[in-house]
């Protein structure tokens, strides 16, 4: 399914600000004010054969926030964020842009950015921004806004997790799109390290970028997003700010949102999406 260009910003929706959690999510479908949407997924369902993956997700991605999808292993997390970021076809629904003209309209980082042997950091971020018909300055441009741009002559292969993760941010950048999308950005860095790159994407984030990453740090998820979105058996279980999402699950922090949830199925194990780390 090919991703939508839409003028409109949601006339028909009421533009009440209040964030909304699950429950009312369902109602209407969305939760804030519709003038800042950049990207709305509709009742999105996917299925691999006869497993069905999602069922009847829906989203919006606002300017300048940042919404963080959270769930178990399996939840089907990197099966959404692929269909958002335009990686694969969902088996139902819609999804829509309606953010401004850019050479990009949505930049997006994998969980595991590769990129090509014995390049410099310039030369791998130069690569990137030709595909997109961009130039050499612009690509050091977007190196720059994560802070690496005196890294630009190293070689990627000989950088750390944590610095290769920030390049892959700057790849993400490049063109300036509207809608960043980030698979697991914090995955296996250490702490300060992880903590850096969240600092980083909420630096885009005020900036107007809007921001949707997945991530298993529950305590920076709850210090940084803006919205948290819990995806359960390929489900949305919880919708709203932490606070809300914590509140609404009785629990005192996101971390026991997750353990409530995971309780509720103990000795199961979950099969759904695309790989182990879903």
């Amino acid at each position: 399914m090919e991703i939508q260009r839409t003028d409109e910003r949601g006339d028909e929706e009421s533009g009440d600000d209040e964030r909304m959690t699950s429950t009312q999510s369902e109602q209407t479908g969305f939760e804030t004010a519709a003038d800042s949407t950049v990207l709305r997924a509709t009742d999105i369902e996917h299925s691999y054969g006869q497993v069905e993956v999602l069922e009847g997700v829906s989203l919006e991605l606002h300017e300048g926030a940042v919404t963080a999808l959270i769930g178990p292993n399996g939840a089907g997390k990197t099966t959404f964020i692929r269909a958002l970021a335009g990686l694969h076809t969902p088996t139902a629904g819609e999804i829509s842009y309606s953010g401004p003209d850019r050479p990009r309209q949505i930049g997006y980082l994998p969980q595991r950015p590769a990129f090509r042997p014995g390049q410099t950091v310039e030369q791998a971020l130069t690569f990137y921004a030709s595909l997109v018909g961009l130039s050499s300055e612009q690509a050091l441009s977007a190196l720059d806004t994560v802070g690496l741009l005196d890294a630009k002559d190293r070689d990627v292969d000989a950088l750390s997790g944590g610095m290769k993760r920030l390049v892959g941010i700057a790849q993400a950048r490049i063109g300036n799109p509207p809608i960043v999308i980030l698979d697991e950005p914090g995955s296996g860095l250490d702490p300060e390290m992880s903590l850096h790159v969240f600092q980083s994407l909420n630096d885009l984030a005020a900036d107007g970028t809007a921001i949707l990453l997945s991530s298993h740090d529950l305590a920076l998820v709850e210090e940084t997003a803006d919205t948290v979105v819990m995806l359960d058996d390929g489900s949305l279980l919880y919708h709203g700010s932490p606070s809300e999402v914590i509140a609404e699950a009785n629990a005192t922090s996101l971390l026991d949102v997750f353990r409530e949830s995971r309780r509720a199925e103990a000795g199961t194990v979950s099969v759904r999406g695309v790989t182990d780390n879903d």
